[in-house]
């Protein structure tokens, strides 16, 4: 499903990438600072947990952009890594990767996985602007709206399974809201997300207790200090698919500050409730971004 997921996508940023380049010159850069936002723990532009409908890269409607990001997650019992790419095509079109490794470290022992035990997933995601701009559309009220999808893959099927997990793929579906409103200095963000996913993925998709798509929310909302520093918190709600373990609502408060133009820097403290029988999982969150 991968590879389907991929040659179905490639055709579409082909076309967009050349019908655009015949219709204007190409120009590089050009966003404002952290107009892009930063990278979610997914790959997708956005905050830290929530993907937002902003389109990654600096580049305006009329060129091409990039973003690379590296993210860790510090929790008492276990650690996250994560890192991708993205491509932003004319601020319309977003393709992302993103590979996440769960680390149960010493935890994993006591779970009876042995100690390190990692699962590894990988994440395909495609989001389309499809109305306003949250920018530039400053005299009107509507938001900037985008829709997307991550492919998800996770590579411990017979792991799931014995945890009452349903398959070791699947896909997300979202629809994301953003308004920026530079005389207030506030970033809002709001976002459905129709999923099975277990802990974003990591524990696979579906289980014993629910094997339905469920609803989600994800929002946003932060206040740019300068154009070079935003605060901000967020909140997710996810699935309780597994009747082995409760899994909770996530949340951060974040930091997110532009070194340069190309470089910026987020730092954010995580809540992400139980995970796998273990309590209160929380701690700090950093991620470090690169866009062109």
């Amino acid at each position: 499903m991968t590879r389907l997921l991929v040659l179905a996508l490639a055709p579409i940023a082909c076309a967009s990438l050349c019908s655009a380049a015949q219709a204007h010159e190409m120009v590089y850069g050009g966003k404002l600072l952290l107009t892009r936002g930063v990278t979610q723990v997914e790959g997708a532009g956005g905050g830290g947990l929530a993907a937002w409908s902003l389109v990654t890269g600096n580049e305006t409607e009329d060129g091409v952009g990039a973003s690379a990001f590296a993210t860790d997650v510090r929790l008492p019992d276990y650690e996250l890594r994560d890192y991708g790419a993205a491509i932003g095509l004319f601020d319309q079109f977003e393709f992302s990767y993103a590979h996440q490794d769960f680390d149960t470290g010493g935890t994993g022992a006591l779970l009876g996985l042995g100690a390190g035990f990692t699962f590894s997933q990988d994440i395909f995601g495609a989001k389309v602007r499809v109305l306003g701009d949250a920018v530039y559309d400053q005299n009107s009220w509507l938001p900037q709206i985008a829709v997307g999808l991550q492919y998800k893959h996770n590579n411990q099927n017979a792991i799931i399974h014995a945890i009452g997990g349903r398959g070791d793929d699947g896909v997300d579906y979202y629809v994301a809201a953003t308004k920026i409103l530079l005389d207030q200095s506030l970033v809002l963000s709001g976002a459905a997300r129709v999923t099975k996913a277990n802990q974003f993925g990591i524990l696979g998709f579906g289980g014993d207790r629910n094997n339905d798509y469920k609803a989600e929310f994800e929002g946003s909302a932060a206040y740019m200090v300068s154009d070079r520093l935003v605060l901000g918190a967020e909140y997710r709600t996810k699935p309780d698919n597994l009747g082995f373990a409760r899994e909770d609502d996530a949340s951060d408060v974040f930091a997110a500050f532009a070194v340069t133009h190309n470089l910026s820097i987020t730092a954010a403290y995580a809540d992400l409730g139980d995970i796998a029988t273990l309590k209160d999982q929380h701690g700090f969150y950093l991620s470090l971004q690169a866009g062109f």
